[in-house]
């Protein structure tokens, strides 16, 4: 009997560069100085000089190992991030954290209550149990979540762009709402979307204050100054705001829509709610009324804060993004009398490295880098 014929399978071997490795290629930027083993390319094998000594090719190893180079190992960029890094100064309230211990023996009593309960089992076996947002939120606005915010605003850059290497816990909750006709409002969380013209107008602002206190409530956009990248726009400044009634201070500088420059991205339009030791006199800073003045509008929280720093304390932060709509075009024709600037982002020319006279293992693809017509070749053969 004959034995049995092995099934086989034919593995056929890459030796070519697949297209999307090729069309890669067209993503890379010129490099900042000569890249390693470059004076080697294009020249044959044996016409290089031969080292005839491993002692002499390591020698040569280390001394071109020791030459200092343009570009950087990962360790050196870890260990210029980490000396880069300056001290973060806390410039808000102290907030006091409640022990895990007795945050844990609480939800741990009121389980073992809510156990008991009759009603709750009965309602939740009816499916009508129905869970109390609103406390929900109101209590973790007393436990974790000033520290949430904090990490959110950290993330989107806000303490950076605006107070430098200072921050702060917002342990005051801010709420910050905008009027949708008559009947919606659209609220103002830490980094939601909200169009130009839904923010056409002052937004209704509600705290929880002292008697007798008083309060600065600021709005800035540190992303839009049109001439200077470090500078902002103020939208909104008014101080000494007796309790959390808004509408009864002192308004610096009146209210002004959105307006985001076409082309430019999504930018940051940023509450930040100060608590005043006393009255402030803000007559330096007062704008005219109306102010359609981009030049009297430009503002540095930074040195804003500097300024009245022995005054005000950073207590609540709330913030949204905004990008460009047709209200805008509105906004620069009718208020700031200005034609409206439009940006559009120019790639840089792509880089191809230095053709090779010989590119073996190289795509059909990789002369089309070099043609000086725009007609491609892959498809014709």
């Amino acid at each position: 009997m004959a034995a049995p014929l092995l099934r086989t399978t034919r593995i056929p071997v890459l030796t070519a560069r697949l297209l999307s490795t090729s069309a890669s290629l067209c993503k890379r930027a010129a490099p900042l100085g000569p890249l390693p083993n470059e004076q080697f390319e294009g020249k044959e094998i044996e016409s290089l000089e031969k080292y005839r000594s491993i002692t002499r090719y390591y020698r040569a190893a280390e001394k071109e190992r020791k030459k200092p180079g343009w570009w950087r190992t990962f360790r050196q960029y870890q260990q210029a991030e980490t000396d880069d890094v300056k001290p973060v100064v806390d410039i808000g309230f102290p907030v006091y954290v409640t022990s895990t211990r007795k945050i844990a023996a609480a939800r741990k009593k009121l389980l073992k209550e809510n156990q008991k309960n009759a009603e709750l089992e009965r309602a939740s076996r009816l499916r009508t149990l129905k869970i109390p947002l609103d406390q929900v939120r109101a209590e973790w606005e007393k436990t974790n979540g000033p520290f949430h915010v904090q990490r959110v605003v950290t993330h989107y850059g806000v303490y950076k762009d605006l107070f430098g290497a200072a921050t702060f816990v917002p342990s005051l909750p801010l709420t910050v709402h905008y009027s949708i006709e008559e009947e919606f409002v659209l609220p103002v969380y830490y980094g939601n979307t909200i169009a130009p013209s839904e923010a056409a107008a002052p937004p209704e602002v509600a705290y929880e204050a002292e008697h007798g206190s008083l309060w600065t409530l600021l709005l800035t956009n540190p992303d839009g100054h049109l001439r200077d990248t470090d500078s902002e726009y103020v939208h909104w400044l008014v101080g000494n705001i007796p309790g959390n009634q808004v509408l009864s201070g002192d308004e610096v500088c009146h209210y002004f829509p959105p307006f985001p420059a076409k082309g430019t991205g999504y930018h940051r339009y940023i509450f930040i709610l100060f608590k005043q030791e006393g009255p402030v006199d803000y007559r330096e800073d007062l704008r005219p009324n109306p102010c359609h003045s981009l030049k009297h509008r430009t503002f540095k929280t930074l040195d804003f804060y500097r300024k009245y720093e022995d005054s005000l304390t950073p207590a609540g932060l709330a913030f949204f993004q905004c990008t460009w709509d047709d209200s805008v075009t509105q906004v620069y024709h009718k208020l700031l009398n200005m034609k409206e600037p439009i940006f559009e982002f120019v790639r840089p020319p792509t880089y191809h490295p230095p053709q090779i006279k010989f590119p073996h293992g190289q795509p059909l693809r990789y002369l089309d880098r070099y043609r000086d017509s725009e007609e491609l070749t892959y498809g014709k053969y």
